[in-house]
């Protein structure tokens, strides 16, 4: 009989140490309660809370959930469960004890991500790596990527854009608390105790902030920090969403990563900036903590830095791209329309794409600092993905881009000259240019003939992502909003 998947996880060499080390950390933190935590389809976080007393049983044996809980065990429209039904077996999640964390506004509790399997006693694949579980898939997406291309690394950062607003007496949105002036100072100084707070708390969980500003949406904030391995990166970005809800409850606000809570100001992007390394290290970054006192495991605050990067320019044009880099490029434009699904995963992304005048990105070309196409060269060395917004689930934009760059690699697919013009000014001179998907379901159709993307939703999750998408694009389309009424009330006889 096979070794199961998650013996052999549990049973990796170096982990029981890590175990012990864990408790030594809980009881010198005098850590009470953990958070054991995964990320669903969407990118919301999923869990169970247990005391700390139970670390090292649950640490060997993990804990049970319904499958559903990956697709938010959330219904249909029809009122069915998504994803799984009740007579479903139940997941195991492992906790990996190098991410766990002290939660800097709750001292006595830490949190752990994990990493999900089938229940040991199935009958199919008993005990195999749970495919609906998105960060687990990029974690293994990502080391089939080396294996293949001789070590590559997909590196990311991201820039995640979103907007702090007011509440009513009733806990309704009540518009932004800032005006809508980019890079105005005034504006970033009123909601400088926020953001504060915001740095605090990302700091000493290891995210290594390097700058913000305040855009041009009312009460949006950019804050960004360094960009790391691409699952790394993901994990920080779920982290600093966790961190602006929890600032949020404090101060009475909305965080809101939704990409365009109004219409006539920009909305809220998150660009990812993508470059392809060999070698490297991992360097320590303690972000403002004590190194010999961390209030996490040293895995929280180590970024790989150093190596190759195989984007940087190889040639005599210091605006072009390496191969490697031309190739992936490639490979991105090629299958831009299938990828906005993942990158534009909610009926209102499509807002950002309609209201125009607002830099978002509609058209599948790449270009030199060009922020009219939906890739750009951003500097020397990395590649902007454009057509994604602040509702992104990282893991999932991670996984598919892998498979794009992949693509490209293998194919030798090239992206075509560069776009230096405007692209609608390019378009009236007579340019052919692909458009985006301009709607949820015209995305799903893309992403639906598209298998080259459908490599990176291995195994059961493009059926979850699907149904998910599916689902939610027809509750829209079964739903009569203000502007059906405004529109259509009166207008006959």
């Amino acid at each position: 009989m096979a070794e199961m998947d998650i013996n052999r996880f549990v049973e990796a060499p170096g982990r029981a140490e890590q175990v012990k080390e864990v408790r030594q950390k809980i009881d010198a933190l005098g850590i009470e309660y953990l958070y054991l935590q995964f990320v669903s389809v969407t990118g919301k976080i999923m869990g169970k809370g247990i005391p700390a007393d139970h670390w090292e049983s649950i640490a060997g044996k993990g804990f049970q959930l319904v499958y559903g809980a990956t697709v938010n065990l959330f219904t249909n429209r029809r009122g069915d469960y998504l994803g799984y039904g009740p007579e479903a077996a139940e997941l195991v999640g492992i906790p990996e004890p190098e991410t766990m964390m002290q939660l800097p506004w709750e001292p006595r509790i830490a949190r752990f991500y994990c990493t999900l399997f089938r229940n040991r006693e199935e009958i199919d694949d008993a005990g195999a790596y749970l495919t609906a579980d998105c960060r687990g898939n990029l974690h293994r997406l990502h080391r089939q990527f080396q294996e293949k291309h001789g070590g590559l690394q997909l590196r990311m950062g991201t820039e995640p854009e979103m907007m702090w607003l007011k509440r009513d007496e009733n806990g309704k949105p009540a518009g932004g608390f800032s005006k809508p002036f980019c890079y105005h100072i005034d504006q970033f100084e009123s909601l400088r105790p926020v953001y504060m707070k915001v740095i605090e708390y990302a700091r000493k969980m290891g995210l290594d902030m390097i700058q913000g500003d305040h855009e041009d949406a009312p009460g949006q904030l950019e804050l960004n920090w360094t960009y790391d391995e691409v699952a790394k990166n993901a994990d920080r970005l779920t982290t600093y969403r966790q961190i602006c809800a929890q600032v949020a409850r404090e101060f009475n606000l909305i965080a809101c990563f939704m990409s365009k809570p109004f219409m006539g100001v920009s909305a809220s992007g998150c660009h990812h900036n993508l470059s392809l390394w060999r070698g490297g290290e991992q360097v320590m970054k303690p972000t403002g903590n004590d190194p010999d006192n961390l209030p996490g495991m040293a895995a929280n605050y180590d970024y790989m830095t150093g190596g190759e990067n195989t984007f940087m320019p190889d040639g005599d044009n210091p605006r072009l791209p390496g191969k490697v880099g031309l190739m992936a490029i490639g490979g991105i434009v090629e299958h831009l329309k299938a990828l906005t699904a993942i990158g534009s995963s909610t009926v209102n992304s499509y807002r950002r794409l309609w209201d125009t005048g607002f830099w978002a990105p509609v058209f599948a070309d790449w270009g030199f600092q060009n922020r009219t196409t939906g890739l750009r060269v951003s500097a020397p060395g990395r590649f902007e993905y454009r057509s994604v917004d602040s509702m992104v689930n990282p893991y999932l934009m991670g996984a598919v881009l892998l498979a794009a760059a992949d693509d490209g690699i293998d194919r030798n697919l090239d992206p075509g000259e560069p776009e230096e013009r405007n692209i609608y000014e390019a378009i009236e001179a007579g340019k052919e240019v692909k458009k985006l998907p301009m709607s949820l379901g015209d995305a799903l159709d893309e992403l639906s003939r598209d298998e080259v993307i459908k490599r990176g939703l291995p195994g059961e999750m493009y059926r979850l992502f699907h149904e998910y998408k599916t689902d939610e694009w027809e509750r829209f389309m079964h739903t009569v909003t203000d502007w059906d009424l405004d529109t259509y009330i009166d207008c006959l006889p």
